[in-house]
């Protein structure tokens, strides 16, 4: 069940252009400790930018903590990494790629979180990386975060501490220990309830999941999900066409540009069972989409790094956090309809229908492929 806490400052962060700044902002402010975990971590002008903010804050004696997921930031140059390190910054790798066909190997840290001195976190879908620099794009990347002040600070910071802890652990990493007691944040009195949701592979497999379903299945009025990655299981497949059947609205603002080609096609043969149930589908198309948020009812929103796929409802280390405001819905859901209006497309029924019958095939051969990989790895009837 999730647990919500109230007196939060939950402040909604769109793209690169508002996330880098805050983030920088709040490395360049601690004085005691950071935490930053990322799938990846690219050495261009923002990777360098936020490695040089880490670098001065272990100088000025800040304890600095680095998680780089070990596929998504394998082609960060063992140079940047060594210099982070030679500066004081702690760098672990998660999960270094050593076996290609391991089971484990799937097993990834996705989820993008940061933490300065139990003041402020960040917890969202935005990786290091310069969302201008997108070569054959069209920048920028359409993703999300929010910026996180009072008592849901906690469960942010226990959840990085005890990561950290278990990946030097298994690394027999013995790192400098500082006890760190900084004061708890203190609700404030205008904050918003929410909550902070994780998956992993031991006690939180299906919260984030969870959290979803329960949010669509108490929907009264409208469900809105912007969601890069989408390739939902059945038990989310039933609970959408089963909102839309009693008369919400359900609307799906999904990856309109080829990105991976077998996920991108796998979804598509999903489109005719969605649209058959009067669900609404936009496709973006002005850039790639990264986000994965939804807004419930007007009240009920989550931004966080889970998709909505195997790969991040099955495999990966995910976080959310879910927020219960309205203000802090009207706020997300005014964004997501601007997006829907001004780069997206609609995908309507007969269009849908009258597309080529190598295509409709080419999208179920591809949903079946993506369906045996699943199977092969031992995941197929959990999806």
């Amino acid at each position: 069940m999730t647990r919500f806490v109230d007196g939060n400052r939950i402040t909604l962060l769109q793209n690169g252009t508002d996330y880098f700044p805050a983030l920088e902002a709040a490395i360049e402010q601690a004085v005691r400790e950071i935490y930053l975990e990322t799938y990846i971590f690219e050495d261009d002008s923002t990777g360098r930018q936020i490695a040089a903010a880490l670098k001065r804050a272990a100088r000025r004696g800040v304890t600095t903590h680095l998680l780089l997921d070990g596929y998504g930031a394998k082609d960060l140059p063992l140079e940047v990494i060594d210099g982070m390190r030679s500066a004081g910054v702690q760098v672990l790798i998660y999960r270094p790629v050593l076996a290609k066909f391991r089971r484990s190997s799937y097993r990834r840290l996705h989820r993008k979180i940061a933490l300065a001195d139990n003041r402020i976190a960040f917890v969202g879908g935005i990786n290091i990386i310069d969302d201008m620099d997108t070569p054959g794009q069209t920048p920028p990347r359409y993703d999300y975060a929010v910026g996180v002040e009072g008592p849901l600070v906690q469960a942010v910071h226990e959840t990085a501490r005890k990561l950290w802890g278990l990946v030097a652990w298994s690394q027999l990493k013995r790192r400098r220990r500082r006890q760190h007691r900084d004061p708890l944040s203190l609700p404030f009195a205008d904050g918003v309830r929410a909550a902070f949701v994780i998956r992993d592979n031991i006690n939180h497999r299906r919260d984030i999941e969870d959290a979803y379903l329960d949010a669509i299945d108490q929907a009264r009025s409208e469900v809105i999900i912007a969601n890069a990655y989408f390739l939902p299981g059945r038990r989310f497949r039933q609970a959408l066409i089963a909102a839309a059947k009693r008369g919400v609205k359900v609307t799906l603002l999904l990856q309109g540009r080829v990105e991976y080609l077998l996920l991108h096609y796998a979804t598509r043969a999903l489109y005719g069972i969605f649209l058959d149930s009067g669900i609404e589908i936009f496709e973006y198309h002005r850039s790639f989409l990264h986000a994965k948020v939804a807004v419930i009812d007007r009240h009920w929103a989550t931004v966080g790094s889970s998709n909505i796929d195997p790969f991040s409802l099955l495999l990966s280390r995910e976080a959310n956090v879910i927020v219960d405001d309205g203000g802090f819905a009207a706020e997300l859901r005014a964004s997501l309809e601007q997006s829907m209006a001004e780069g997206s497309r609609v995908v309507t029924y007969d269009h849908w229908r009258r597309q080529p019958l190598y295509l409709r095939l080419f999208s179920w051969l591809c949903y079946g492929s993506l369906r045996l990989l699943m199977g092969v790895a031992g995941y197929g009837r959990q999806h």
